[in-house]
């Protein structure tokens, strides 16, 4: 088969950097195994690999939820039979930069519940941080092991048209979506055997391992208990999180599960109470505890505040995070790194307005067509409005 030929009618975005082609119209070197693939497959082949990976999602449960939207829940996992290919050159970058970048956001948070070093010196204005809704004056001068608040992460990045990856938004609180990458990669597997050991794809099959030996080294016990803590069967990401208590080997439990006693807190087993020595937490701050935070709340845990500050229990992520994802803060990022680190960014952020600012405001409406506003204590793509 000519190669052209499932691309005859292929046309190159102006201002857009393309994965697979080069500016002169060539295929990009990373994907010439992939190429050789293609050569040999009909388009009818490859719109049966799409049908195929549809059923394969839906038949596992690799599903998650789209509240507020009438044309049903359940939703699969958007998912593209064509890979993107990072070489490895970009991929360490990206690990170096996103090591720098979460590096100095744990550094802030600790700052910013303790000594407050940065509001001093005047880098970012206090105001931003005392009218954050994920500022937790609960946290303050609270201690975390290894002064460690963010174990785990989700940065997302975007390729820019100049071929340069940036980051979109930091997500620090209970950050979502390691299992579908890891059912993607399942699901490619399938679909092309073969073509991921020709092209050297590093595996990311190790994962659930790493965590939980991450998860483990936060205790001071050889052998842990550790749990994690779901919203339940109706959260948005349920799916993931019964997967990854699956492969890690842990409890997957619910709030009322568990219970604090004698500053401790314990899962309930059919042999008693089992005292829990760390949280993997899926559930957002204002749940996580009655009674220092939503009242009304049946998904958290009266009095785990007390006994995280007494050190008698480790959460993951620390609560307080959040003040750290905002998106009015996360125009500071670069600042941070410079603060701390004393280090010139090695990603960097997309070019962000902050519409408290009357310039800058009237900047975006003269250019609202061309742009993407979000709440700045938004997450999980809520709250977000895409023009036009």
């Amino acid at each position: 088969m000519d190669k052209n030929h499932l691309f005859s009618s292929y046309d190159k975005l102006p201002k857009t950097w393309d994965e697979m082609y080069n500016d002169n119209a060539e295929f990009r070197a990373q994907y010439e195994e992939f190429i050789k693939y293609l050569e040999k497959t009909s388009p009818e082949k490859l719109t049966k690999k799409e049908d195929l990976s549809k059923q394969l999602f839906m038949s596992q449960g690799v599903t998650f939820t789209v509240y507020n939207d009438n044309e049903g829940i359940e939703k699969i996992f958007p998912f593209d039979i064509v890979p993107r290919i990072i070489t490895a050159k970009e991929w360490d970058k990206i690990e170096s930069g996103i090591k720098q970048r979460l590096k100095a956001l744990n550094l802030f948070i600790k700052d910013i519940y303790n000594e407050q070093f940065i509001l001093k010196d005047g880098i970012i204005p206090a105001e931003l941080i005392y009218s954050c809704p994920n500022f937790l004056h609960e946290m303050k001068g609270v201690k975390v092991p290894h002064d460690v608040y963010v174990q785990i992460s989700g940065v997302d990045l975007i390729r820019n048209n100049d071929g340069e990856f940036y980051v979109l938004e930091d997500n620090l609180r209970t950050p979502s979506g390691v299992s579908y990458m890891l059912e993607n990669r399942e699901i490619s597997k399938r679909l092309f055997p073969g073509l991921l050991p020709k092209n050297n794809v590093r595996s990311v099959s190790s994962y659930p391992n790493m965590l939980h030996k991450k998860l483990k080294e936060l205790s001071n016990i050889s052998d842990p208990n550790i749990v994690l803590l779901t919203p339940g069967i109706y959260n948005s990401a349920y799916y993931e999180h019964t997967t990854l208590a699956r492969l890690m080997g842990i409890e997957l439990v619910e709030g009322s599960d568990l219970v604090v006693k004698n500053h401790f807190v314990y899962m309930k087993t059919t042999n008693g109470l089992r005292q829990v020595d760390v949280i993997y937490r899926r559930v957002d701050d204002d749940f996580l505890d009655p009674l220092e935070f939503n009242a009304e709340s049946v998904l958290g845990v009266a009095g785990i505040m007390a006994v995280f500050r007494k050190g008698n229990v480790n959460i993951v992520n620390a609560p307080g995070t959040g003040i750290a994802d905002d998106k009015a803060i996360y125009t500071y990022v670069p600042d941070m790194i410079k603060y701390y680190l004393d280090e010139e960014p090695l990603l960097k952020n997309i070019e962000t307005y902050q519409l408290g600012r009357p310039d800058e405001l009237d900047y975006v409406i003269k250019n609202i067509k061309d742009m993407v506003i979000k709440k700045t204590d938004g997450s999980g793509g809520y709250g977000m409005l895409m023009v036009p």
